[in-house]
């Protein structure tokens, strides 16, 4: 399981070091992908693999469906991180999560969170003002 936000920054070459906790599950390799919310979706290949299984039982019919696999599977890059953690993100990635040189580096569960360190803490304070007046989801 991925956890915490990670301050990091994105170099002129378009590479970013993952953080320390995330790059042993991460050595063997990544796959990019788009994520909601105008992120990055960060997935170890063998979640990439579960996450491309359950997309599959998603009937073609359905409009939306075709357009999410679409998007998801055409934005998607694998990746083998370097020596030193560094990956590079894909141009198209970056330009679709806005990336400027500030990012946060998040923990997602089965999955890490690229985003512009600017939206991350527009849609952090947005999303924490809900959260605090939630019930929870194991509420009746």
């Amino acid at each position: 399981m991925f956890l915490g936000e990670h301050q990091h920054t994105l170099d002129p070459k378009g590479r970013v070091i993952l953080p320390a906790r995330f790059r042993d599950r991460l050595a063997s390799g990544l796959v990019f992908a788009p994520g909601q919310d105008r992120c990055i979706d960060v997935y170890p290949l063998t979640a990439f693999e579960r996450r491309v299984e359950e997309l599959r039982s998603v009937p073609r019919e359905d409009e939306r469906a075709r357009k999410y696999l679409r998007v998801f599977l055409a934005g998607a890059h694998e990746e083998k991180p370097d020596a030193q953690g560094r990956v590079t993100v894909p141009v198209r990635l970056r330009e679709y999560a806005e990336l400027d040189k500030d990012l946060t580096i998040n923990g997602a569960d089965e999955k890490v969170e690229i985003w512009d360190r600017h939206h991350w803490e527009t849609y952090r304070d947005q999303a924490e003002e809900a959260f605090a007046t939630l019930d929870g989801p194991f509420s009746t």
